[in-house]
């Protein structure tokens, strides 16, 4: 399958949640939850080297539609409103069009 949608999600823990937020972020690669689906092709949790409190999602999706369906789950909100109180300020989002790359994940 081939990324047709794809985004860049930046967000900011509160002081020292950080660990709490990129674990709750790597549920998301659980059986039933948004990464795990077939439409997702890639799903990347990595953080700041300079400030572990921030965090950086990149998700790969086979189409934007297929992204919104699978984010619309009880599951995917379940995470979603997990993650709002560990925030210190609003998710920075950035959309991408894939091109081509690699991952050997």
């Amino acid at each position: 399958m081939i990324a047709n949608y794809g985004f860049g999600a930046t967000l900011t823990a509160r002081p020292g949640m950080g660990d709490q937020l990129v674990d709750l972020l790597l549920t998301g690669l659980d059986e039933g939850s948004p990464g795990a689906s077939e439409y997702c092709l890639v799903y990347l949790v990595s953080r700041s080297a300079s400030d572990l409190d921030v965090v950086h999602v990149a998700e790969g999706w086979t189409s934007e539609e297929d992204h919104h369906r699978v984010f619309a789950s009880e599951d995917a909100r379940a995470i979603t409103a997990r993650i709002a109180p560990l925030l210190a300020k609003d998710p920075e989002y950035t959309d991408h069009v894939p091109v081509r790359g690699k991952s050997a994940l």
